[in-house]
């Protein structure tokens, strides 16, 4: 006969608290010594258009810049001075007759020419008070 008591072994624990105040601080001192990044320009993709082109319309006036931003109306070269000078000319060059009375501006920007401008013919069509503006764009198959 076997008369010693048997010792109650309680089930083995992991104490999670300790491990938890470590994994606190270390997060503490990552969020601290992170450096962030400012990126300076970013990545942008341009969109291309995928209609069929539409048929010319006798109310358009047509803004052309290349990509070394020189301009052109209605493929007449002009000289740039300054927003109102080039209102001036978009003005004189703009369609007459009964269908003329809110011609669109079509934007035609090399995609190389640089953004200014592009904003100094929008800033002209407002100043002309060409309120209906649009881009002029290319399939992506090119041409």
């Amino acid at each position: 006969m076997d008369f010693r008591k048997r010792k109650v072994r309680d089930d083995p624990e992991i104490n999670l608290i300790p491990f938890i105040d470590v994994l606190l601080v270390i997060l503490i001192f990552l969020m601290v010594t992170t450096t962030y990044s400012k990126y300076t320009e970013l990545q942008v993709t341009l969109p291309v258009a995928h209609a069929d082109m539409m048929p010319e319309r006798p109310n358009e006036l047509y803004i052309a810049i290349d990509a070394a931003g020189n301009y052109a109306i209605n493929n007449h070269r002009i000289v740039y001075e300054n927003p109102a000078q080039l209102a001036r000319e978009m003005r004189i060059a703009a369609p007459e007759g009964k269908d003329a009375r809110d011609p669109i501006v079509v934007i035609a920007a090399d995609g190389s020419a640089p953004h200014q401008r592009v904003v100094n013919v929008m800033e002209a069509a407002r100043l002309a008070g060409l309120e209906r503006l649009t881009f002029a764009t290319q399939s992506e198959a090119g041409g």
